[in-house]
């Protein structure tokens, strides 16, 4: 398994709720790579729960989506927005009963749309909730101009 780097720490003013680390209100989310998956580790805040306990359907919903753009950046090697989301609750995903891992996986692309299919698991490696996505993509040359998308390589630290 591979930390990935996020390149986008070095913009001013980077405050994205998924992925900043700056971002106090936010997820503060990291990822690796992991064979054709990304993945991430996240420890739940309680201010985010919807019932007694239970992470709200609206941050699951946000989890999927934010590690389904990275896996654009990194396995599509382009930049894009959500165009589609379907999500599937499974079962309570827990604030206070440990870490939850989040991961996805590029399914297919063709010239306009990546489909993804993210999931969140508990830390038994249950599925809570489930999504199939799609994504617009933008030309590599555009994301970079209107997305800030810094290139493949980007992502990933120095090898020593």
């Amino acid at each position: 398994m591979k930390k990935l780097r996020n390149p986008f720490r070095e913009f001013e003013n980077y405050q994205c709720f998924g992925c900043s680390p700056e971002n106090p209100n936010g997820l503060q989310m990291e990822f690796y790579e992991n064979g054709e998956y990304l993945e991430s580790e996240w420890e739940p805040k309680t201010h985010l729960q919807g019932y007694g306990n239970v992470l709200h359907g609206g941050i699951q919903t946000t989890l999927l989506d934010e590690i389904a753009s990275w896996v654009v950046y990194v396995k599509a090697r382009t930049g894009g927005v959500t165009a589609n989301l379907e999500v599937k609750f499974k079962k309570a995903a827990y604030v206070n009963q440990g870490k939850l891992k989040v991961r996805a996986k590029l399914t297919k692309t063709d010239k306009r749309f990546a489909y993804i299919f993210s999931e969140l698991l508990d830390e038994e490696g249950d599925v809570c909730s489930q999504a199939e996505l799609r994504y617009y993509l933008f030309p590599e040359k555009t994301a970079r101009e209107k997305l800030f998308y810094p290139g493949h390589e980007a992502f990933y630290y120095e090898e020593e």
